[in-house]
């Protein structure tokens, strides 16, 4: 008898359905076709534990199992369940009057049934809307997230016999019903780190409230113990909430990897911290079979590089085309997958090895061959992408020990909020654009005319602090950003004025 049930598989961050056709006839023998990985191949004999613990069986037959389309590949154990359920109506082992045309089963199954959760299920949920299948039936851990796709019913099995029962219309599996609405307008603000807690800094404070309006990368360059990390884990609290169309993308990405489990729609910006010995794949994904790297986790929130002179070089080296392109793209001999990175990078460095250049309290320096070797790492190309560059200073005691409370992360946010809505405005015939660290060169001639009086600073400027060429365009979009928080519909003298104290690097000459 031939049965036909379908699954989903996943590439890149989209997700492609397969038609698992299963037939038992005269004979002996497991066979498996399609391009099947090992995972796959050893579903046997999960399957026949699986079935001989809740008194079934796996058929003494010739058992043919065909995974279309067979030029795919499939990987890893989430095709456990579809095959079993396939294997018990194949041999008539259950019957169902349930038109297995238009749903969908994915999930992994343990040798005493129950059901574990998948890696992908958003993809898969959005896909099997497309294709125009109305139920998807998948692991209960994965529910709230298959559940964001409206218009598709969505039941969570925790172990086989559930489905089996509800096949056999005896126990019926409750459907999942999740309000994307609800789900999205659930809480925001509760931060765990909040500018409100950060004594001083105000200048610093000033620069991340500029680059979390511009969507600007920031570097921000300081001595052990000035607040460098303490200041990069609050950016997310001042970033505006995501829009639904970016909660969903944002969500797909950590959905491939098994990161949403029992959570649904991600609701607040991603915040990536790798440590300064990630290896480039896993800075921007890849391996045997592609998955997305640190890079893609942060898409559409912060990518935070701590002690950015501590990566390998090559490694730093690899982000330069997605700081680009904002899209990362991984060829191997089969096939090629591409995965969204639209994000902010902020990075911390010390000024030298020591930590302490040009300190004149600390009695640590380092040789002209020692900073040379250590601020190579980061190569001008590299530097080139990042739009400010702010030093941050140690906090005096005085300041430490005051007991007044600093503005609240909430306020800087509305600041910003509405610093977004101008630029919306402004690029909303421009795809692709959506704020002013993405604008073209063609955009910054449109966007960013100066006056006589804004070009003569900016020309004095570039000539007395020996800025590079590079720095030109990162000034224009950073006093553009200035500009929008001024509620400026023009680049005024002040804002660029404001916007050269964001090169430090390039203006001390440190990087050549």
């Amino acid at each position: 008898m031939l049965v036909k049930v379908f699954g989903s598989a996943v590439f890149g961050i989209e997700a492609q359905t397969i038609t698992i056709e299963v037939n038992i006839d005269q004979g002996i023998g497991y066979h498996l076709v399609g391009l099947p990985d090992n995972a796959i191949k050893e579903s046997s004999y999960r399957i026949a534990a699986a079935l001989k613990n809740i008194n079934y069986q796996l058929p003494g037959k010739k058992i043919t199992i065909n995974m279309a389309p067979a030029d795919l590949r499939k990987e890893g154990a989430a095709y456990d369940l579809p095959l079993a359920i396939g294997i018990l109506i194949a041999s008539s082992q259950i019957k169902t009057n349930i038109n297995l045309d238009k749903i969908l089963i994915m999930g992994e199954l343990s040798l005493d049934g129950s059901v574990q959760p998948i890696k992908g299920t958003l993809p898969m949920a959005i896909k099997a809307k497309e294709d125009g299948f109305e139920a998807i039936f998948i692991p209960k851990e994965n529910e709230k997230e298959a559940a964001i796709v409206s218009g598709l019913s969505v039941f969570g099995v925790s172990h086989l016999n559930e489905i089996i029962d509800h096949f056999q219309e005896k126990t019926f599996i409750a459907q999942t019903i999740l309000s994307e609405d609800e789900l999205f307008a659930e809480e925001q603000d509760a931060f765990l780190f909040d500018f409100s807690e950060v004594k001083g800094q105000e200048s610093i404070k000033r620069a991340m409230e500029i680059a979390a309006a511009g969507g600007h990368n920031i570097i921000l360059i300081g001595p052990p113990g000035s607040g460098k990390t303490m200041l990069a884990k609050r950016l997310p609290s001042i970033l505006p909430p995501m829009t639904i169309d970016e909660a969903l993308e944002t969500t797909k990405i950590h959905s491939i990897v098994g990161k949403v489990k029992n959570i649904g729609l991600i609701k607040r910006r991603p915040f990536r911290s790798p440590h300064h010995t990630a290896s480039s794949v896993s800075l921007v994904g890849g391996g045997s079979y592609p998955q997305p790297g640190e890079i893609s986790l942060a898409h559409n929130g912060v990518l935070f590089l701590d002690e950015l002179p501590e990566f390998k070089r090559e490694v730093l080296e690899v982000m330069r085309q997605p700081l680009e392109d904002r899209e990362v793209t991984i060829s191997r001999a089969k096939f090629t997958v591409s995965y969204p990175s639209s994000f902010m990078l902020v990075a911390s460095m010390n000024p030298s090895p020591s930590g302490y250049f040009n300190d004149p309290n600390s009695p640590m320096t380092s040789s002209p061959q020692e900073m040379q070797r250590y601020l190579s790492k980061i190569s001008g190309p590299l530097l080139d992408r990042i739009d400010i560059h702010i030093e941050v200073n140690p906090v005096p005691f005085e300041k430490l020990s005051e007991k007044s409370i600093s503005e609240k992360s909430e306020e800087i946010r509305n600041r910003v909020v509405v610093a977004r809505k101008i630029q919306s405005g402004r690029f909303q015939n421009t795809k692709g654009i959506h704020y002013n660290a993405q604008m073209t060169t063609k955009l910054l001639r449109e966007f960013c005319e100066l006056d006589s009086d804004s070009l003569q600073l900016l020309k004095t400027a570039m000539d007395r602090l020996n800025l590079s060429a590079r720095a030109y365009d990162r000034i224009l979009k950073v006093s553009r950003t200035i500009a929008d928080l001024d509620f400026s519909q023009n680049i005024k003298p002040q804002h660029i004025a404001e916007a050269i104290q964001y090169r430090s690097l390039d203006r001390d000459g440190w990087l050549g």
